[in-house]
């Protein structure tokens, strides 16, 4: 039997396990919950609305992204990650090591300063490191997704200086909902379940010769942090900024350092 046949066999095991398990765990749910006809032909109407309006995405992001994330975690030993989430874009404008993320002259909210050092698993500090960030606005909304915020608003990727150091102005994001006008959102009405996620940052952090982390960053005394729809908080991952001296403007200013730590690519 040749390698290729022998991969081929071995994946093929592999799907048949995973695909009859899932199956399997679907149909003994029917059974435990003694589903009627119209239930099931209620909740195969509502798969096709999912995939109809573009939400399996969302749907697997939201209560299903957490779990991989969770078993891959087990064997890391650099900073937390958490789930991408579904708002990610790529080839957010390049920023020096000091900086302020891209936003409107008003842009609503107070502002905040992340600080920190990008260092590797042996404490060594990772000179032109990458940060890539994204967030929502203080009104919960991101770029390139809603039509009232500009392209580009808080986005962009900031890159470490020397010693490793960053030193990002931004401003604190705000709690929003999944999408509820469609079915996703339909069945949280219907699970009675929250739709909410606390205000956060994302960043994917990543280093020459480094395995990029991808992460969120979460701020002690959010509303719905212990009931995240996505389940991504950890702990690890909750900040306590401390305000600090204002610009001026009125504005409340907050202020906090988080380092991160990257793993060595294995060798190939």
């Amino acid at each position: 039997m040749t390698t290729a046949s022998t991969d081929k066999t071995a994946l093929q095991q592999r799907v048949d396990a995973f695909a009859a398990d899932v199956i399997g765990r679907i149909n003994q749910a029917i059974i435990d919950h003694n589903m009627t006809y119209e239930e099931y032909d209620a909740a195969k109407q509502w798969l096709i609305r999912v995939g109809q309006a573009g939400e399996w995405p969302l749907f697997l992001d939201v209560w299903v992204e957490h779990t991989v994330e969770q078993l891959a975690a087990h064997s890391r030993h650099g900073s937390q990650g958490t789930i991408l989430g579904p708002y990610y874009l790529p080839d957010a404008p390049e920023l020096p090591s000091r900086t302020t993320l891209p936003m409107r002259p008003d842009e609503p909210g107070d502002r905040l300063v992340l600080r920190g050092q990008v260092r590797s698993v042996d404490g060594r500090p990772i000179a032109g490191a990458t940060l890539d960030m994204w967030q929502a606005g203080a009104d919960g909304f991101y770029s390139g997704f809603h039509p009232d915020t500009p392209a580009g608003n808080l986005r962009g990727r900031v890159v470490t200086d020397a010693d490793g150091r960053f030193e990002v102005e931004t401003v604190l994001p705000g709690p929003y909902t999944i999408p509820l006008e469609g079915p996703c959102g339909e069945l949280c009405r219907a699970a009675g379940w929250s739709p909410w996620r606390p205000g956060h940052l994302h960043l994917i952090v990543g280093g020459p010769g480094h395995d990029p982390l991808t992460t969120q960053l979460f701020f002690e005394g959010e509303e719905y942090l212990d009931n995240d729809v996505a389940s991504a908080v950890k702990p690890e991952l909750i900040l306590r900024p401390a305000e600090e001296p204002g610009d001026g403007s009125g504005r409340r200013r907050h202020g906090v350092t988080y380092d991160f730590v990257l793993e060595p690519t294995p060798a190939a």
